[in-house]
């Protein structure tokens, strides 16, 4: 009896639509996870590997495709692709395929090697530091210096990081190509590894007599200030990005960036959610039931609203236009949310207890007595 084949789509776990970049993508998790390189005398991992594969030269080939999801296994049977695991992984247009996944993984595969040089010109890395700032400041923008240190290029060796008089030497492990290449067996020929060539670092180059000033670093500390302009509207934990300021590049490329992270100071009154401020303001009980002016602060000043008689705690009122600007666009801006809440007098004498007492009479609708002082009262 023959064996059942499990459905393509499900052997790589993607749905019937999934385009080449999510069948790659999928192939290429089972192909880290199973390869017998990785696995060694592990038939289970080996047969999930030849069935992933198998799924995969398949559904990445659009014409196989059309015929798998026309007729299924049936497609393939009497000889065809599928049968009796007739698929060649090392030549031709699988050669291709399966080429650019396990160079992805294992660094070349059936003869082929990557080509990026390690002593290529590169970007130099990014640094990160911080600044503190005002809510105020964070509102309507502000200008901070910074001072920190920043390397800069060794001016007795110009960079190279070998002592005057001398130039730093090709690295005769690699040829000055920065890489070396392990070539080991597998079951599917002969797979190149590609490593950084420990004697250089990648460089391509050794350096025999170093630099006394930079210790063949090729660059040297030096204390600096830095300007940074602190938009309108940024908040706590995003970044201003200075270009230019970070570390030096590799073999000639350009210096990375200065990423300047903004930690916002609370503020005592207000709180900011997105673009909008929230704050509370206490009313008296008068205020509330006979309505009032009130002099409410905002981050623009003090501004005038007046208060409808009858508020009720807890009321809350929109000041448009008065929040934080939008970071992209600083004319426009959110809104300034503020609530009510009604006071309730801890403390009362006499006067102020009867009065409230009386207050409350009258919204029972029944006349207040007030009370006689006794002889000795």
């Amino acid at each position: 009896m023959a064996e059942t084949k499990r459905d393509y789509y499900e052997v790589l776990g993607v749905g019937r639509d999934a385009d080449d970049n999510a069948l790659k993508k999928a192939y290429r998790a089972l192909a880290k996870k199973y390869h017998p390189d990785i696995n060694p005398d592990d038939k289970e991992a080996e047969a999930k590997f030849k069935e992933a594969s198998e799924a995969y030269a398949v559904l990445s080939d659009p014409e196989k495709r059309r015929q798998y999801d026309q007729f299924g296994h049936a497609a393939f049977e009497n000889g065809g692709a599928g049968a009796a695991g007739g698929w060649d992984f090392t030549g031709g247009d699988m050669g291709d395929i399966f080429g650019d996944i396990f160079g992805d993984l294992f660094g070349g595969f059936g003869g082929r090697t990557r080509t990026r040089r390690s002593n290529a010109p590169m970007k130099g890395a990014n640094l990160r530091t911080s600044v503190r700032i005002t809510f105020e400041e964070a509102i309507f923008g502000t200008e901070k210096e910074l001072e920190m240190n920043l390397k800069d290029e060794c001016t007795h060796c110009h960079g190279t990081g070998a002592k005057e008089g001398t130039t730093p030497q090709t690295c005769p492990k690699c040829s000055g190509t920065g890489q070396v290449v392990y070539t080991q067996q597998s079951m599917f020929g002969m797979v190149r590894n590609v490593q950084t060539c420990p004697d250089c670092g990648g460089k391509g180059t050794i350096i025999k007599d170093k630099c006394p000033h930079c210790y063949g670093t090729g660059f040297i500390q030096n204390r600096k200030k830095i300007q940074v302009s602190i938009p309108a509207g940024i908040d706590s934990g995003q970044s201003v990005r200075i270009r230019g300021k970070g570390e030096p590049g590799v073999n000639g490329g350009e210096r990375g960036d200065l990423l300047v992270e903004v930690v916002v100071s609370q503020h005592p009154t207000f709180k900011r959610q997105d673009t909008n401020i929230f704050s509370t303001v206490p009313v008296s009980f008068a205020q509330a039931a006979l309505g009032d002016t009130l002099r409410i602060k905002t981050v623009d000043g003090e501004v005038e609203y007046q208060v409808k008689p009858g508020t009720q705690t807890d009321t809350r009122i929109r000041l448009k236009g008065k929040g934080v600007p939008y970071l992209r666009n600083k004319n426009m801006r959110g809104d300034h949310y503020v609530t009510l809440v009604v006071e309730v007098p801890e403390h009362l004498n006499e006067e102020q207890k009867e009065a409230l007492r009386a207050f409350d009479d009258a919204m029972k609708g029944k006349p207040h007595e007030k009370k006689k002082k006794g002889l000795f009262k």
